[in-house]
C-alpha cells in the first residue's frame, strides 16, 4: 500500500514539472470554474489563434485579438490558457496532427525518410508562421510526438542503437527545418511580387559576373562565371532539385554509417 502511494506520488510530483502549455496539450489542466459561463474550449482558442497565424502572420497573435476574434476579453482567455507562451506551444502541437502513414515490413527505410522529411517541410508551407515560433526545446507534446514516433518507425529495421537514432533524427528533422524556412521565404516572396528568377538570383548573374572578381573571391569566382551559384542549367548539369540532392547525400551518408558500423 505504501509502495503504491509513493509511486503516485512520484507520478504527480513528475506531472506537475510539465509547463502549463504542455500539460494542457496532454487534457490534464483543469477547466475554469468561473468565466463566461464556460462557453469556450481551449481547442476554439487554439484554431481561431491558428486561424489569425495563417491570415496575418505570428506577430498578429496576442491574447487580446484571439480574444477579440472570439467575442470576449483577453482575461477570459488567461482563464484557460495562462500565457501567451502557452498558445504558441499549443498552436504548434495542433498543426503537427497529421495521418501519419500505416507502415508496412516491406517499407524501405529511405523512402520513409523521405515521406518523414517532405511532410515536415509542409508544415512550414501550409502554416508560414510555424517557423517563425522559438524552439522550447525537445518535442513534449502529443502530435509532435507521434511525428517522433513515425521516424523512429521508419528507423526500426537499422542496427542502430537508440542514441544514434536520435542523432539521425535530429540531422533530418533540422535539414527539414531549413528547406522548409527556405521554401515558405520563397512562396511568401513571390506572394510579395518577387519573380522566381530574383529569389534564386538566376535574374543578377550578369552583374554578378562583373561584379566578382577572381583576386577578391577565388572559389566563388568560378562558379559565378558558370552559372552553377545561381542554379543556371542545374538539371542539365545533372543535379536537379538541391533540397533532393542534399536529402539523398544526407541518407548516403546514413546508409555508408550504417554499412561501415561494424568496421569501427
Amino acid at each position: 500500500m505504501n509502495s503504491m502511494l509513493e509511486d503516485e506520488k512520484k507520478e504527480a510530483e513528475a506531472l506537475s514539472r510539465l509547463k502549463p502549455g504542455i500539460a494542457l496539450s496532454w487534457g490534464l489542466g483543469k477547466q475554469p470554474q468561473r468565466g463566461p459561463k464556460r462557453e469556450l474550449s481551449i481547442p476554439q482558442i487554439i484554431d481561431t489563434a491558428v486561424a489569425i497565424a495563417d491570415q496575418d502572420g505570428l506577430a498578429a497573435v496576442s491574447m487580446g485579438r484571439v480574444a477579440a476574434a472570439l467575442g470576449y476579453t483577453a482575461m477570459s482567455l488567461y482563464r484557460y490558457i495562462p500565457s501567451k507562451e502557452d498558445l504558441l506551444l499549443l498552436m504548434q502541437d495542433a498543426v503537427s496532427a497529421s495521418d501519419i502513414p500505416a507502415g508496412t515490413e516491406e517499407e524501405e527505410w529511405r523512402q520513409g525518410m523521405r515521406e518523414y522529411v517532405a511532410y515536415t517541410v509542409g508544415v512550414f508551407k501550409k502554416h508560414p508562421w510555424f517557423g517563425d515560433i522559438p524552439l522550447f526545446g525537445a518535442p513534449t507534446t502529443p502530435n509532435q510526438l507521434r511525428i517522433v514516433d513515425w521516424a523512429l518507425r521508419i528507423m526500426r529495421p537499422l542496427p542502430l542503437n537508440s542514441y544514434e537514432k536520435m542523432s539521425m533524427l535530429l540531422l533530418l528533422s533540422s535539414y527539414a527545418r531549413s528547406v522548409g524556412i527556405i521554401q515558405r521565404d520563397f512562396e511568401l516572396a513571390l506572394r510579395s511580387g518577387s519573380s522566381p528568377e530574383a529569389f534564386s538570383g538566376i535574374s543578377y548573374n550578369d552583374a554578378l559576373r562583373l561584379l566578382v572578381k577572381p583576386e577578391e573571391y577565388p572559389d566563388l569566382y568560378p562558379l559565378i562565371q558558370s552559372g552553377a551559384y545561381t542554379g543556371e542549367d542545374a538539371e542539365e548539369n545533372g543535379v536537379g532539385d538541391d533540397f533532393d540532392f542534399g536529402l539523398d547525400r544526407i541518407l548516403d551518408g546514413i546508409e555508408h554509417y550504417i554499412c561501415n558500423r561494424g568496421k569501427r
